[in-house]
């Protein structure tokens, strides 16, 4: 099966170690995604709102570069570090899908990482 990676200046620059996204079988599979800022690498917020935001705004990027939309997304994960922000989450995150949302599922990041509250990611239609 062929795949074609994307990769995208207008969202955050992943680890060496995985790709922005990957577009294969008619599907683009978006790598976690934390709320790092496109241009400086910095993390974006301190609240999960803040954060949810920015993750999900780099998400949007990344399904563009890929020619896809957030309006395609079937399945999202979400990964926060404190079970106690699920609430904040939901919040901003019901703003991006106020109807019809994807699946979803969620999980504890089994090792902090400083300053992140919240890795999101996603498999969209292509």
């Amino acid at each position: 099966m062929p795949r074609e990676i994307v990769f995208t200046d207008k969202a955050a620059k992943p680890a060496a170690t995985y790709s922005q996204a990957v577009k294969a079988a008619g599907l683009v599979f978006v790598s976690g995604t934390a709320p790092h800022d496109p241009a400086t690498g910095a993390i974006v917020g301190t609240t999960i709102q803040e954060q949810v935001r920015q993750s999900l705004t780099n998400i949007a990027a990344i399904l563009e570069a890929a020619g896809s939309s957030m309006d395609r997304i079937a399945s999202v994960n979400i990964v926060l570090a404190d079970e106690d922000d699920w609430a904040g989450m939901n919040e901003e995150y019901l703003r991006w899908f106020p109807s019809n949302p994807p699946a979803r599922s969620g999980a504890k990041f089994p090792t902090r990482i400083p300053g992140v509250k919240v890795s999101i990611s996603a498999i969209a239609s292509a």
